[in-house]
């Protein structure tokens, strides 16, 4: 796509998510003018308040400085009536990060991701800096740069986060792409390691802000008697209860963070030495706010057992990448190279030897530090991100005691990191289980690892052609044709062997023809299989006998060869350069498209 045209996408992106926050903080503050002040009040005056609470919602602290008349005719204690607010409705700064990294997702897409995350970015902070000049007032004051920096940053870190996962997901050339493709190069297994790690952080993120939520549901449906009767006592119209509603459901995002640290362990306050946790709950006088009369009050350690729900998301955080690991150790083919002797006649007799069952150990089945790398970073990246949302959601709500509200970000990081690590560490650092199909031959154990590196890969192309995996019983034929067929295969893929050639006949060759031969190998500049006492034609209709007795014999390699049915003629690989304004190609996305 164009990179005006992304820019201009990009521009039009930043505009709306700037512009729908404001409208979410205006539509309520219109209701009330219309329905409970009478259109009486200054409508203009609506625009400095909206704007305070946009700011405030991207964690812009206020200064709030009560004029002396409203003390005076309330009865505030002066020494009460300037404080810093910094507790923010954190829906406003979800909507734009969510709105942001679709925004860089879709420049991704059209193959511009730098230039819309920059276009976005730079309209987003105009903006941002549009209403902070004309949004001040005197009773909420915020610092310009802050107000100008803080909303920019809470667009351009999720749009330019979208936008380098999408290129890291599916992006054929670029610097993320070049980037990617060197680490998953890495030997060892250690390549998958940062995609493994972001999926199993996701999973524990995304369950730890599920059962936060789900915690403030049970809450309030527990003490929705408590909830209603604050309602009743704030003496609300229909309208006030309606702007009340709709400011409680602002601070959502930041229950849901609470009710997760809770669980987590560590708990929240409410005020200067108040504490809710499992272990208990301390509390003074709290301001009448209808939600927090869901706030429990417990005395049992039972609660302590909530603990465990962390533990269990680490868990399945480490059995989902653990089941990745697993289904790419047995799609990675095994090594090319075939002992003489290694067929699966000999090997049912005697087993594999040492050297294939120390080969097998050095398999990435058993990469031990890569899992327990990969158990630790996601410990770690989890806990960091726990602490960053209670961060995110704590601040100061009043003057005295209401400065301190919220999770501790430290507690809650290290809770969960160390929760999640010892979930994970049971799935991911548990050793593999060896396969049931394990037989013993003639008092030696032979597993499915043992005959994995004794067969030298061959179980790996009788799982790609759907045959038995089986080698209890000895077969009768060598599977001589496999080999050509792997070796033929490889050649056409490095482009040495053409595709109208890339078929292999041979006919049943008795395993006893073999008993003499060194090796069986390839040579693809002949196009040939060879032998030390047959030469065999790839891509021929017969087999060429090296000797004219067995041919008079009716040897069974002299017949025509039946043709296989998994080796079709494969096309050439014949790379090309890509046409002037022609798009890289993509990796396949496994997520569904962005609209």
């Amino acid at each position: 796509m164009n990179r005006l045209l992304v820019a201009l996408l990009s521009l039009i992106d930043a505009a709306l998510a700037a512009a729908i926050g404001l409208a979410i903080a205006l539509a309520p503050l219109t209701a009330l003018w219309a329905f409970g002040l009478g259109g009486s009040a200054d409508w203009g005056t609506l625009w400095p308040a909206s704007a305070t609470i946009w700011q405030l919602g991207h964690l812009v602290p206020v200064a709030v400085t009560l004029p002396d008349a409203y003390l005076a005719a309330t009865g505030i204690d002066p020494s009460a009536g300037s404080f810093v607010l910094s507790l923010a409705p954190t829906v406003f700064a979800l909507f734009t990060a969510v709105f942001a990294a679709r925004s860089g997702a879709r420049a991704s897409r059209a193959d511009a991701w730098g230039t819309g995350v920059a276009s976005s970015t730079v309209v987003f902070a105009a903006l941002a800096a549009l209403v902070a000049v004309t949004g001040g007032n005197a009773v909420a004051a915020t610092e310009l740069w802050q107000a100008i920096l803080f909303p920019t940053l809470f667009f351009a870190i999720p749009a330019l986060v979208g936008a380098i996962v999408v290129e890291w997901r599916e992006a054929g050339a670029g610097a993320v792409a070049r980037l990617r493709d060197r680490v998953e190069a890495a030997a060892g297994g250690w390549g998958e390691l940062p995609a493994l790690a972001a999926r199993g952080t996701a999973i524990v993120v995304a369950g730890f802000v599920g059962v936060g939520a789900l915690a403030v549901a049970v809450a309030v449906v527990a003490g929705g008697a408590q909830v209603v009767s604050l309602f009743e006592a704030g003496h609300m119209d229909v309208a006030g209860v309606t702007v009340t509603a709709l400011g409680q459901l602002a601070f959502l995002p930041t229950l849901i963070v609470w009710a997760a640290a809770f669980l987590a362990g560590p708990g929240f306050a409410l005020g200067t030495s108040t504490s809710v946790s499992p272990v208990g709950t301390q509390l003074g006088v709290i301001p009448g706010i209808p939600v927090l009369g869901a706030v429990p009050q417990l005395d049992s350690p039972w609660f302590l057992l909530t603990a465990l729900l962390p533990v269990a998301l680490g868990a399945l955080a480490g059995w989902a990448v653990r089941s990745r690991l697993v289904a790419h150790d047995e799609a990675s083919p095994a090594p090319a190279a075939v002992a003489p002797w290694a067929t699966p006649s000999l090997e049912g007799l005697i087993g594999a030897p040492p050297e294939a069952r120390a080969a097998a150990s050095d398999e990435p089945d058993d990469r031990f530090g890569v899992r327990f790398a990969l158990t630790a970073l996601i410990a770690v990246l989890s806990g960091a991100a726990a602490g960053l949302l209670a961060r995110l959601t704590s601040g100061s709500l009043g003057p005295g005691r209401l400065a301190e509200v919220g999770a501790a970000p430290g507690p809650v990081a290290l809770a969960v990191g160390l929760e999640v690590f010892v979930g994970a560490a049971i799935l991911l650092l548990s050793p593999r289980r060896r396969s049931r199909d394990s037989t013993s031959h003639g008092g030696r154990s032979t597993s499915h690892d043992d005959r994995a590196a004794s067969d030298g890969g061959r179980t790996w192309w009788r799982r790609d052609r759907g045959e038995d995996e089986r080698t209890d019983a000895a077969p009768t034929t060598v599977d001589a044709d496999d080999r050509a067929a792997a070796a033929t295969r490889a050649s056409v893929w490095d482009g040495r062997v053409g595709g109208d050639t890339a078929s292999t006949r041979f006919g049943d060759i008795d395993s006893t023809d073999f008993r003499d031969s060194a090796s069986v190998g390839f040579d693809p500049a002949a196009g040939r299989a060879e032998g030390s006492g047959r030469s065999f034609a790839v891509g021929d209709a017969a087999v060429e006998d090296a000797t004219a007795e067995d041919a008079a014999a009716g040897d069974p390699a002299t017949t025509p060869a039946r043709a296989r049915e998994d080796t079709a003629p494969l096309p050439p690989f014949v790379p090309r350069e890509r046409g002037e304004g022609e798009p890289a190609p993509r990796r396949p996305s496994p997520l569904p498209p962005v609209d």
